[in-house]
């Protein structure tokens, strides 16, 4: 991201913070046209990295589930029964594999088949497993994780999905 495109993004959101503040009379739509006006004129670039910044402001996090930081516990409150919904939704869909522990004999074959679903090479898997209890893989479905549990299992690891 250059310093140029960053500048141009914060000066954007900050003209976006204070014409709302000082436009009381301005209408919702009107509001939210202009809003959508600007981000049209945003470059493909500033608008992901205008799209990472309001995910980041609004606390959501890659796998969907909302990360609901102190400050922003009232206003998480304050928001529709079908938000609080969708969330909860979103929070079952996605799971993480965590290995809890594994019999010695086992090491080396649970190694290999930790590899074969992460991107880990040897020496990483390695270090992943002795460091059990760990998470293996994180953001997975149901469907996803089921067969790596089931393998896991059947070799001798003890793994949960949370």
């Amino acid at each position: 991201m250059s310093t140029k495109s960053l500048a141009r993004l914060l000066a954007t959101t900050r003209t976006l913070c204070t014409a709302t503040a000082t436009a009381t009379a301005e209408t919702r739509s009107q509001k939210l046209e202009r809003i959508a006006d600007e981000l049209i004129d945003l470059t493909k670039l500033e608008r992901y990295d205008y799209s990472i910044l309001f995910r980041l402001k609004m606390g959501l996090n890659r796998y969907g589930p909302a990360i609901t930081a102190p400050s922003s516990a009232g206003a998480a409150s304050a928001g529709s029964g079908s938000a609080s919904g969708e969330a909860k939704a979103a929070e079952k869909t996605a799971f993480d594999i965590k290995l809890e522990k594994f019999e010695a004999a086992a090491k080396i074959k649970i190694i290999k088949e930790v590899r074969s679903f992460t991107d880990l090479g040897l020496k990483e898997a390695k270090d992943l497993v002795e460091k059990a209890p760990t998470v293996l893989k994180k953001g997975v479905t149901k469907e996803e994780a089921a067969p790596i549990i089931e393998k896991l299992k059947e070799l001798g690891a003890t793994v949960v999905l949370e």
